[in-house]
């Protein structure tokens, strides 16, 4: 290969862009543009991995982080559920016994708290990954009552007693009986009464009675079922059902 030199002795320079200098200078852009095409790769890798963990999770199963001791001790303040959304979708509605995420809108809260549109599309994001707490009109409680269901308390052992059956409750916060608080009360069709495993320190249904609503939680407002723990990982599992209501019989005397 000529050199520059030996174009020169010849009278004639070397043609643009076919010398060390150009070589060079092309190198240094071809490796540019790879290191752009690299960071697009990964930000659009990242992007498409985000969007379809918000999809599992609008769809499927919803992570959710608990933020105060209600349910405890079955749930504990930190702990990041895993909600089944599918479990109420073909047909079949929440039992007594169990444990649900639910929008309280109209039950718990009267309505949807003012929020920045933005900040609040962010936080919605953050709370479907279980990256922060809920939205203040998302609730985990236990379901208690469903519809038709008179549900009344307390009897001389501190129970509550559904359709006349006293219920044994073993998940209780220990020391908390089944309410400090009398009521007596019948589920209207499609609604659930809803309380907490930490009687003491729930707020529930028992606290909006004189509410609009009655404190009653349409089923509609179910989010999902909590099936799973998904962390710490000392607590990683499935979430233990219970057999307290077992015994009881629904409102025309047939099991429920």
């Amino acid at each position: 290969m000529d050199t520059q030199a030996e174009h020169s002795k010849r009278g004639r320079a070397p043609e643009p862009g076919t010398g060390p200098g150009a070589r060079s200078r092309f190198s240094r852009v071809r490796g540019r543009i790879a290191s752009v095409l690299s960071w697009r790769r990964v930000l659009t890798g990242t992007i498409a991995a985000v969007l379809a963990l918000l999809l599992f999770s609008a769809y499927v199963v919803q992570p959710f982080l608990i933020p105060s001791g209600s349910m405890e001790p079955t749930l504990r303040v930190g702990d990041r559920l895993l909600v089944n959304k599918l479990a109420y979708r073909f047909g079949e509605e929440p039992r007594r016994g169990d444990v649900v995420v639910f929008d309280g809108t109209g039950s718990f809260v009267r309505e949807d708290p003012a929020t920045n549109p933005v900040a609040g599309l962010l936080r919605g994001a953050a709370a479907s990954l279980g990256l922060t707490e809920p939205a203040d009109t998302d609730f985990v409680k236990r379901v208690v009552g469903v519809g038709g269901d008179r549900v009344v308390c307390c009897d001389a052992r501190g129970r509550a007693e559904v359709n006349g059956t006293a219920v044994d409750e073993p998940y209780l916060h220990p020391g908390d009986t089944a309410s400090r608080v009398p009521f007596d009360i019948v589920v209207p069709a499609g609604t659930l009464w809803m309380m907490g495993d930490h009687r003491s320190r729930s707020s529930d249904s028992r606290d909006h009675l004189g509410s609009p609503g009655g404190g009653m939680v349409p089923v509609d407002r179910v989010t999902g079922r909590v099936d799973w723990l998904g962390w710490p990982p000392a607590r990683i599992g499935s979430l233990e059902g219970t057999g307290a209501f077992d015994g009881v019989r629904g409102p025309g005397g047939a099991h429920g």
